[in-house]
Order: C-alpha cells, then structure tokens, then sequence
C-alpha cells in the first residue's frame, strides 16, 4: 500500500477464535491484509477456510457465544474497531462498512416489504423522514437495476427471484454509501446466468461509487475478471496473495495451483480431458495445527512441511506465499 492510497481497512495478525465444547480453535489464524480506499481484493478458498468467520470479524457480527476475536487488530481509517463496544459497530456497520449475504431468503425479513427494509437503512443511519427514506428506497432498487422500482418496494422477498431478493440485498448494503463493502459468496444461490449478472452489477457500483470491495468466494474463474488482488486462505491462514495477473500467471503455493488447476478453463487451455483435483479435504477446526496445514494433501510435500508452519515469504513484486518448496515448483502442479 502506498502512502498516495493508504489503507481504507487493514488486518494485523487477525486470530479468531470458535468455540467447540470447552475449548477454542482459531477459525482465522494471524491473517494481516490491506485494502486501500477504491481497490478490489477477492478472498478465495474451499468451504471451511475461514473467508466467512474473516468477514463475520470484520463485521462485529460474531456470536459471544461461539466466536471471538483473540488478538490482533482491525484497522478502518487507521482506528481499531476489534474490540469496540456493540454500540459503536452499529454506528458503523451498513454507514462506513457494510455486506452483501449470500443468501437473501435468509437475510430478508419475509413480513416486511422491500422498500421499508431498504429504507430502514438509511433511517437509522442518517436521520431521515419516513417519505424521504421511502423514496431513497425506490432510487436505491433503481440503481441495482430492478425494474419499476416503485411497485417492487411494496412487494415482499417472496415475490421476487432470487436474482432480484440479491439485488435488493446489495442496495441494503449500498444505501448509505459505505467506504467499505464486503460481498460474501453473493452468487452462490444463482444460477450461472443471473450470478454473471449480479457479479458485472457489484463490480460497476464498487468503480462508480469509488467503495473499497472484498469479494470472498470458493471459486477462483469469478475473480478473473473481477479483482485487481487476490488473498488465498487455507484452514484460516492466508497462504498466498498477488495481483490477480501475477496470481493466475505465477501460482506459487500449491493449493492455488490446485484450485486453478480444477478450472475448466484452465484444463481446457492445457488440453486436459479431465479437471485436476485437489485430493482430500480442509482440516476440521479441532485438527492439530502443526506444520504446513496443506500437507496432508499436497503432492510437493516432505518431512520438514509437517513440522515447521511456513513464513509467508515474498517471491515477487507484491507476491507473498507461505510455502518451504515455493522456489522449486513452479506455476504448476
């Protein structure tokens, strides 16, 4: 980050903590990250790895009960929000920085019509009259492209499809203009087509509105076109980051070779006739954590990765991973 564009929202060795029986396990473990104000960063990994429970902390929205950030820090604007009183991450949460769910049947309330959810938002924000939030509402559904607007605000979730209850949840999110916006799996519910759609809407409101934008997915092909960084996370360790060029040219760690490497894409461009797999799955959250995480199921691995958790390490210009073998193995697998 440079310091013509400081950083909007920064982690410094994040580590939060879940909950199971009577002891604790980090779900993101020491993750650091920068997001300078206007850049788009996707944050990618399988299900498991702790993209969620990251923007769940960021959010303030973790459940005491189960969850809990245990150290680390958590930088908008240079303040840390970690550990402020619920109060003030209200204040903040949907003005400064905000977040599209990934499933909206279960983020929108089925007895209240679209407008007043949508018009809730800003009353509560900034103040508005009930008539001047109403129509704030109905120019937010037109900025996300729903047609006739007006009418859609008295419908309720029920009567909408999934691609429209998605681009109800974004205006939510956009309505006070936030500086910051997190998009967790947004398209997962989506069919291909609709979720081409709602990806090209997010990724124009985020340049015409000059938001900062983490975009967190399983899936590597949506960020392509999309992002101009990516962090790679596995077992809630951030385990790669670089542009998304460098990214896609020079994977260096490899579970990201892996995760490229089961594109159809990219098996296509290599005349494979079938998708390469990442054998295995994610570590559950009680595994033991020594050594590299991915060892278990990667090709490259010797002795020393199980014993020793790897630094991350810089092997380019803006390109850092957490690998013994990165120098080694190339960009594949």
């Amino acid at each position: 980050m440079t310091d013509a564009n400081p950083p909007v929202l920064a982690l410094e060795a994040l580590e939060t903590r879940v909950r199971i029986g009577r002891a604790s396990f980090p779900a993101v473990d020491g993750v650091s990250l920068e997001l300078g104000q206007g850049e788009s960063l996707a944050i990618v990994g399988e299900s498991g790895c702790g993209k969620s429970m990251l923007a769940l902390s960021v959010m303030g929205l973790l459940d005491p009960q189960v969850a809990r950030i245990v150290s680390g820090r958590i930088l908008f604007d240079g303040t840390d929000i970690a550990h402020l009183p619920q109060h003030r991450l209200r204040t903040l949460r949907g003005r400064d920085i905000s977040m599209i769910f990934q499933e909206p049947m279960s983020s929108l309330n089925p007895v209240l019509t679209i407008g007043r959810q949508v018009a809730e938002v800003v009353r509560q924000h900034e103040g508005l009259s009930p008539r001047a939030a109403r129509e704030r509402a109905v120019e937010m559904l037109s900025l996300v492209q729903i047609p006739d607007p007006r009418s859609r605000a008295a419908a309720y979730p029920h009567q909408l499809s999934g691609g429209m209850r998605q681009r109800v949840l974004i205006a939510i999110a956009l309505a006070c203009s936030p500086r910051v916006l997190l998009a967790d799996e947004p398209t997962t519910a989506l069919d291909v087509t609709v979720q081409a759609q709602i990806l090209e809407l997010i990724m124009s409101l985020q340049q015409r509105l000059g938001m900062a934008l983490v975009l967190i997915t399983h899936d590597l092909g949506v960020v392509a076109e999309t992002v101009s960084r990516v962090v790679v996370m596995y077992a809630g360790r951030k385990v790669e980051e670089a542009s998304t060029t460098d990214l896609f040219a020079r994977p260096a760690h490899p579970y990201t070779q892996g995760l490229l490497g089961s594109l159809p894409s990219r098996a296509r461009s290599e005349g494979l006739r079938r998708l390469r797999a990442i054998r295995g799955v994610v570590p559950p959250l009680t595994a033991p954590r020594q050594g590299c995480l991915f060892a278990s199921r990667c090709p490259h691995a010797v002795d020393g990765c199980r014993e020793e958790a790897p630094a991350l390490g810089r092997v380019g210009p803006g390109h850092t991973v957490a690998c013994w073998r990165a120098g080694e193995l190339g960009d594949g697998p």
